[in-house]
């Protein structure tokens, strides 16, 4: 009888962990994200990209500077139920395409995000997860004071042990970066040596968005790359052969 109680025990936890990540995979499946941005899905690969920075349905999750909302689509339905979406720096774009759909987007609470100027998201101390996607440049390139508050706001608003979680476009390190990173390509380095400023601890590092395929040398920067394909026609067809920039992907937590 204890091994048959035993084994039913392992099967539930096993059917936990199941549910747990198909919750996320479910999010990812949601018919209501916008067709143009699934097809970016084997690019930003969510779901590993999610797991690595350990976002779970419970957590309270702020996402910096949203834009259009290409991750607002996934996290919002993943922790609607038991948990919280602060969208930090949501535009009146945005608001509109949440607000006409309630039934998934109603429980995302929109925060002050205006870096330079205004930051008020999040109490301190009252988050488990930070995460911005592919935003760090813009920072860098309004100033050097400006990308520092970024950073130490996410630092304030974690709880200890939480996580501040980083894509963005990775610049060789043989390459110069500008004091604007007008190429929208930042050095892994500075941003590690950013985030330990403020007093992060570098947790792990993953290759799920590298593309070895980038060399971050183009005309106009990353842009001449997938999706936005700036230079339009020119050289397109090599742009799009490349594919979505080559990215880091850090993992920070709050001691």
């Amino acid at each position: 009888m204890k091994k048959i109680l035993l084994a039913l025990a392992i099967f539930a936890a096993g059917s936990q962990t199941v549910l747990a990540s198909d919750d996320l995979k479910a999010a990812i499946a949601n018919p209501q994200r916008s067709p143009e941005n699934v097809v970016r899905d084997g690019a930003r690969h969510p779901y590993e990209t999610l797991k690595f920075f350990g976002v779970d349905a419970k957590s309270t999750v702020v996402e910096l500077a949203p834009g259009g909302g290409w991750y607002t689509e996934i996290l919002a339905p993943y922790v609607r139920k038991d948990g919280k979406l602060i969208l930090a720096g949501a535009g009146a774009r945005l608001k509109t395409k949440l607000e006409a759909m309630p039934a998934v987007y109603d429980k995302a609470v929109y925060g002050d995000f205006a870096p330079g100027k205004k930051i008020d998201y999040a109490p301190k101390n009252s988050v488990d997860v930070v995460l911005t996607f592919r935003n760090v440049h813009n920072w860098i390139a309004i100033n050097d004071s400006a990308v520092k508050d970024v950073f130490q706001s996410a630092f304030d608003a974690l709880k200890p042990g939480g996580v501040f979680g980083v894509v963005e476009h990775r610049l060789p390190s043989g390459m110069t970066q500008d004091a604007k990173a007008s190429t929208g390509y930042v050095h892994e380095a500075f941003i590690i040596q950013l985030a330990e400023s403020v007093g992060f601890k570098l947790a792990a590092k993953s290759e799920v968005n590298a593309n070895a395929k980038d060399d971050a040398n183009h005309e106009g920067g990353v842009w001449a790359l997938p999706p936005v394909l700036a230079n339009k026609d020119k050289d397109k067809e090599k742009y799009t052969a490349i594919g979505e920039s080559d990215r880091m992907t850090l993992k920070f937590v709050k001691p």
